[in-house]
């Protein structure tokens, strides 16, 4: 059915961080509690005496505690440099928290004129893949941190962490130990019962080295012997409680095949790793803050020179995401994502792929800071660091994901024109292209209403409005199918309006996006919101402790239409798409014949940064 309108009337559109600032707490509205603020910064001002006696007050200088903690290690000779790392197990990928503790370690080697290692605590094979070692060093390359010729395996040191372990055993500090899994853990005791020691506790030394030289060689069964630290097993703190060093496991290895059957237990392994490449300052999260105790006893009984020094931050929690391995196993397995790299997760592969930047990202660990106090950020804030750093750089292009056709019902029949239009208006230094137009074109559904409310400004009967980078047209009538839709507009343009000629005649309210009918190329785009529903109380609110999904987190458009300069796009390339948000090629499923483009993040956002 076609309706036409009877009677008109016109109508006259930095890479390199500071980790926190003076005002954060203000400029996050994180409620100032003073051991809080203590641990996260410090102001540091000085008042130097002018030679006429006068005094000048030297500029604030701000630094977070890791900062002021480094600072003290140089000026007192701890060290003379600064070496740090990033130590991931290749058990999985890497996400968001873990960018923070790649960045925060790069830029403290960084602005101390030290070096940044990449290392792998490769001591568990049975867990560890080699697909995890190529995308975790795919992850820290992506995001900045630039590790030179400095790459490691823990597996590099085994043979001088047996040496150790046998240097310990020398010094009585070590011993074989028969009892079960389930008897060490019933013998470790608890918080409040001091630990039973081990009927194996007090073999002779010679007894112990040939015992270990059996697990070494392949003599013992898995789970029936482990060497163990001897410690003190009435300590207040568990971890110093004769903790296994080593295990036996006949599991062939990723990087060493099947050459050692025994494995060092990462508390034993990890300072030992930290202390043979001569890193300073180990920054590890909190949950390692009472392993301290026996990483820095690991280090000094091994007689290791010039120890390095653990220091604990707070992770980097993230509202309404999923960030364990063990969760994520289970979306992969049960095909609710398409992988570890799906771009509704927040692993880093997931992120670039979804369209983030290292920028982006950067900035986000910048605002969120660094603390010993364990906070949430806003996923929001997540987004607004992409919006911000992509809103200047992209070019906007048209998009339209509902479409209904426009025909211009005056426009001359068969003629079409080249439209010169900005790819950015905040941004004139991305210059401009080339848009065909002609009296056939595609514009979203919602940019026309049959019956509007107030204040709606597109298109409706009567009613003008100016296609962007064109000409004024008024809605002149539309079409509806036998089921109500409407499916065809009709206008007649204003060839005095063109934009760019200068015309003033009359102005417009509403400006709305199109793209031309015959040129525009189909696309798909997929729509993400969180995965977790963000309405439940409690993520894990089913009764099997399942996570509480949200049902739509994904949205799939096939029947999109976007210029057609967007064919040519590659994998990762953005864009912000006109009114829609800002979208990328997805880096596995597009191709030539069927390109996809993943939405990044929306426009428009209730976050906002406070400015004090």
């Amino acid at each position: 059915m076609i309706y036409y309108l009877v009677a008109a009337k016109s109508k006259k559109p930095d890479l390199n961080l500071k980790f926190g600032g003076p005002n954060y707490m203000e400029e996050k509205g994180i409620k100032k509690d003073s051991q809080v603020e203590e641990n996260y910064i410090k102001k540091d001002s000085r008042i130097d005496e002018n030679s006429d006696g006068g005094t000048t007050k030297k500029e604030t200088i701000s630094k977070n505690f890791i900062e002021l903690e480094i600072d003290k290690d140089l000026k007192e000779g701890r060290y003379t440099k600064v070496q740090t790392r990033f130590p991931p197990e290749p058990n999985g990928y890497l996400h968001i928290g873990h960018a923070k503790a790649i960045i925060l370690s790069y830029m403290m080697a960084q602005k101390y004129g030290g070096k940044f290692n990449l290392r792998f605590d490769d001591t568990n094979p049975s867990k560890e893949k080699e697909e995890f070692v190529e995308s975790i060093k795919e992850d820290v390359k992506w995001l900045g941190a630039d590790y030179e010729d400095r790459l490691f395996f823990a597996s590099d040191y085994f043979d001088e962490m047996i040496e150790k372990a046998q240097l310990l055993i020398k010094k009585g500090k070590a011993f074989v130990c028969d009892l079960s899994a389930e008897q060490i853990k019933q013998y470790r005791g608890d918080f409040t019962t001091p630990g039973k020691e081990s009927p194996y506790r007090n073999r002779s030394i010679e007894e112990n080295l040939r015992l270990f030289n059996d697990m070494k060689e392949g003599r013992c069964a898995e789970g029936s012997r482990v060497l163990r630290a001897k410690i003190d097993m009435k300590s207040p703190n568990i971890n110093m409680r004769d903790p296994v060093i080593y295990r036996v496991a006949y599991k062939s290895h990723h990087n060493t095949g099947d050459k050692y059957c025994i494995y060092p237990m990462y508390d034993f392994a990890h300072p030992l790793e930290d202390a043979i490449e001569g890193i300073t300052h180990s920054l590890c999260t909190l949950e390692f803050e009472d392993h301290r105790p026996l990483y820095d006893w690991f280090v000094n009984e091994c007689e290791y020179k010039s120890p390095p020094r653990q220091i604990e931050f707070a992770k980097l929690y993230l509202t309404n995401v999923i960030t364990g391995k063990r969760y994520i196993k289970k979306l992969v397995e049960d095909g609710v994502v398409d992988g570890w790299d799906d771009p509704r997760l927040v692993s880093i592969a997931a992120l670039r792929r979804r369209g983030y930047t290292p920028e982006s990202i950067k900035r986000f660990i910048e605002l969120s800071g660094v603390s010993k106090a364990n906070s949430s950020s806003d996923y929001a804030m997540l987004e607004y660091c992409i919006r911000e750093d992509l809103k200047l750089k992209r070019p906007r292009m048209m998009a339209v994901l509902d479409p209904i056709k426009l025909i211009i019902d005056n426009y001359p029949e068969g003629k079409s024109e080249m439209l010169e239009i900005p790819n950015n208006l905040e941004n004139p230094e991305l210059g401009s292209r080339q848009v065909e137009f002609s009296g056939e074109l595609l514009i979203e559904r919602d940019d026309f209403m049959e019956n509007p409310p107030k204040k709606y400004f597109r298109l409706f009967l009567g009613n003008e409005v100016r296609l962007m980078g064109a000409y004024f047209v008024k809605c002149t009538g539309f079409e509806k199918d036998d089921d109500g839709n409407v499916t065809v507009v009709h206008a007649q343009y204003d060839p005095e309006t063109k934009s760019g000629s200068g015309f003033e005649g009359r102005k417009v309210k509403g400006t709305i996006h199109w793209v031309n009918k015959s040129t525009a190329v189909n696309v798909e785009c997929r729509l993400y919101e969180n995965i977790i529903n963000e309405n439940s109380e409690d993520q894990n609110s089913q009764e099997d402790g399942s996570l509480n999904l949200n049902p739509n987190s994904l949205k799939t458009i096939k029947g999109a239409y976007v210029e057609p300069l967007l064919k040519e796009a590659g994998p990762y390339e953005s864009f912000q798409f006109v009114r829609n948000g800002f979208f990328c090629v997805d880096s596995k499923d597009s191709h030539a014949h069927n390109p996809v483009f993943n939405r990044i993040v929306g426009l428009k956002s209730s976050f906002k940064l406070e400015n004090k």
